[in-house]
């Protein structure tokens, strides 16, 4: 079995503009890449590149002038030697595209064994709970109002992303709490916004308000000072989404005790290759691994084969809970009662809507 093309399809994605924060806008009209790998054997494999902030269009030339070449004439089911030839070209192109293609071979092996993909990587469990992750709403009351929301829906976990200012987040968590009551999860991530001194504050406060984690407040190359936030609160610490090295990194994240969890995704991280890795490594030193959202539905499903596939990652992300990331699919992910349900269909189990992204053709890249 040998890999014939490789090309990436562009398309329009548009939707309603949103924020996280001030300066991270996602949304209007960007570029959704198909990326199609081809087997002399007619079974091909299929993902998604780009994000509602970051278009495929900035991604699928390099994919096409520097990973091409790699993976043409190989054997698909060599995941793992493809994907460490892959890795070698990490400082000239992105991790996206990466895992664009180690994805395409996942769904390709998952077609041909007639498996879902994390039949194939060990399935660990049929079902897990989901966090609602909001995006940026101008004042604590809209917060508030939203996690009412999804509680009444029978959710159990919510998480925050605020503002970036110390004060105004921790009115924003104290409004969350007070809406919710004291039986619904809820997190804070602040987005790596804080300085040390300001990290402590709002640790504290939210240790008061018995919150479930603390992501990213200090930003990822200050593993100096995520050591000492470490030593001076309780509340468990999540860092490492996008820490340098990525899966060959997170080492010393753990033996300087500077996080309580690792976190990473399909995209961020190179694929579901080097993240079935980072969540075995994590679950090597009893420590939970929480994945991250992959910026687009396909990720996202490639997410979910491997939140099915570990006993050490608790939650299913949806990020941001308005759904404005989902787009492309016959059906996306459903979530009833705030939980997902493993895929049972082989491969990436989830069918492109070709007849939606059609309409909308910019490009082919081959």
């Amino acid at each position: 079995m040998k890999i014939t093309n490789v090309k990436v399809e562009l398309f329009d994605w548009t939707t309603e503009p949103w924020k996280t924060n001030d300066h991270t806008q996602f949304g209007s009209t960007v570029q959704l890449g198909v990326v199609t790998v081809e087997t002399d054997q007619g079974i091909n494999g299929n993902a998604f590149l780009g994000s509602s902030r970051v278009g495929a269009n900035h991604h699928a030339p390099g994919l096409i002038e520097f990973i091409k070449p790699i993976v043409m004439g190989r054997n698909p089911l060599d995941i793992g030697a493809i994907w460490q030839d892959m890795w070698k070209m990490n400082r000239s192109v992105s991790t996206y595209v990466i895992a664009a293609i180690d994805v395409c071979l996942w769904d390709i092996n998952g077609k041909m064994a007639n498996q879902p993909i994390h039949r194939l990587l060990g399935t660990y469990k049929e079902t897990a709970p989901v966090y609602s992750s909001t995006a940026y709403h101008e004042t604590k009351e809209e917060y508030a109002e939203e996690a009412i929301k999804f509680k009444e829906l029978g959710w159990t976990a919510h998480k925050i992303h605020p503002h970036g200012n110390p004060k105004y987040d921790i009115e924003i968590c104290k409004a969350v709490r007070e809406a919710v009551g004291d039986d619904m999860k809820l997190m804070l991530d602040s987005m790596w916004a804080y300085q040390y001194e300001d990290s402590v504050r709002v640790g504290r406060a939210i240790e008061d308000l018995n919150f479930y984690w603390y992501e990213d407040p200090l930003v990822e190359e200050d593993i100096y000072s995520y050591k000492k936030l470490h030593q001076k609160l309780d509340i468990p610490i999540m860092s490492t989404e996008y820490a340098p090295g990525r899966f060959y990194g997170m080492a010393e994240w753990i033996t300087e005790y500077a996080t309580d969890f690792l976190r990473g995704d399909v995209p961020v991280t190179g694929g579901i290759t080097p993240m079935i890795k980072l969540c075995h490594l994590a679950e090597g030193f009893n420590m939970k691994c929480e994945i991250h959202h992959g910026g687009n539905s396909l990720n996202n499903v490639a997410n979910l084969h491997l939140t099915m596939a570990v006993p050490n990652c608790e939650f299913f992300e949806f990020f941001p809970c308005t759904g404005a990331n989902m787009f492309g699919l016959v059906e996306d992910i459903s979530f009833e009662g705030g939980y997902v349900q493993a895929p049972t269909k082989p491969g990436l189990g989830y069918e492109i809507d070709w007849d939606l992204l059609k309409k909308g053709h910019t490009a082919t890249l081959e």
